[in-house]
């Protein structure tokens, strides 16, 4: 087999692969901000919280798409694996912000992951077929964005208040 043909295997993946890796991204995600909650500022809190809560949302969609014995074959189906997934998957890796996380590391974090996780949905989006899995990587790319957006303002408004 050629270096041509290895590299193209290596390129490929399942969606059922796919989904595997996504929904351990959100739970390790829901897990991440729950962990956290209890250990950020007040003035953060209800953002780690929401943040948590829409995690456990996407975690959701991911498990019951993956149960649902109507797309059986389509999830068997190969797709490319997004330019994006290395970053996508290392993100299933934790950061330790410590006991007193401040708000500006919080931040950051949640920024790389939402971008992260846009990128990836985005990405798979334009690379499945019209359906179900499609219609929520396109929901998922469109929430994550729009995360990312309000995340960007938090903090902007955040840093330039001395907040951090």
């Amino acid at each position: 087999m050629s270096e041509a043909s290895i590299q193209r295997l290596q390129s490929k993946t399942t969606l059922k692969e796919i989904l595997e890796v996504a929904t351990e991204f959100e739970r390790t995600a829901r897990d991440f901000y729950t962990d956290l909650t209890p250990k950020v500022h007040k003035s953060i809190r209800y953002l780690v919280e929401e943040l948590a809560a829409e995690e456990q949302g996407h975690y959701d969609l991911f498990t019951q798409m993956a149960a649902r014995d109507d797309l059986e074959q389509q999830l068997k189906a190969e797709v490319e694996r997004p330019a994006s997934d290395h970053k996508f998957s290392d993100c299933i890796h934790l950061p330790d912000l410590g006991e007193q996380p401040d708000d500006q590391a919080v931040l950051q974090y949640a920024l790389r992951r939402e971008h992260a996780a846009m990128e990836q949905y985005h990405a798979l989006a334009q690379g499945t077929e019209a359906g179900p899995i499609h219609d929520l990587f396109l929901y998922l790319a469109n929430e994550e964005t729009k995360h990312k957006n309000e995340l960007e303002k938090l903090y902007y408004a955040t840093v330039h208040s001395g907040g951090v």
